[in-house]
């Protein structure tokens, strides 16, 4: 009989982010190049977060603990397909609208760990008021979570933002 140690918790692979991620800087890569999105400038922050900056709001940037007010449409780089919304009339265009949903502007706390990791990297390049698009590499997205069947495993998103503002 073996003496291993059973571990409940371990259900499969250890997931390889920094393999995830070189693979999604090469999709993102990909995807800029033919993208067509107007901007004042671009972020590449080291995290793999790319922040597209379209409109340049003023202000102090947010920080931990910062609570941020956005409206955002969340979708594929893949087919451009939306997964999710703030906006109601986007959540009906898209046949993505759920009855009881109230549609507002959403906040957080940046870094209390409520939102995918790649919102805490990208809103700390952003200030109030600015409107950009957020490319967010699946490691700190989903990985490779299928629990939403509009998401796939391991899938780079993108989040067209209004950063409304802070408290």
């Amino acid at each position: 009989m073996a003496c291993e140690p059973n571990n409940p918790f371990q259900t499969g692979p250890v997931y390889d982010e920094a393999g995830n991620l070189a693979i999604d800087r090469e999709k993102i890569d990909a995807y800029l190049d033919t993208a067509r999105i107007d901007s004042l400038y671009r972020i590449h922050d080291p995290s793999g977060v790319v922040v597209i900056v379209q409109e340049e709001g003023t202000g102090t940037r947010p920080t931990s603990g910062t609570v941020v007010y956005s409206d955002y449409v969340g979708s594929l780089i893949t087919d451009g397909s939306v997964f999710d919304t703030t906006i109601e009339q986007v959540a009906i265009d898209n046949d993505i609208w759920v009855e009881n949903r109230v549609y507002t502007i959403f906040s957080f706390v940046v870094g209390s760990g409520n939102v995918i990791r790649g919102w805490d990297f990208g809103f700390r390049r952003l200030r109030p008021g600015s409107k950009a698009v957020m490319i967010i590499p699946s490691p700190l997205a989903y990985r490779d979570q299928t629990s939403n069947a509009r998401i796939p495993a391991n899938s780079v998103l993108r989040f067209d933002i209004d950063f409304y503002g802070i408290d």
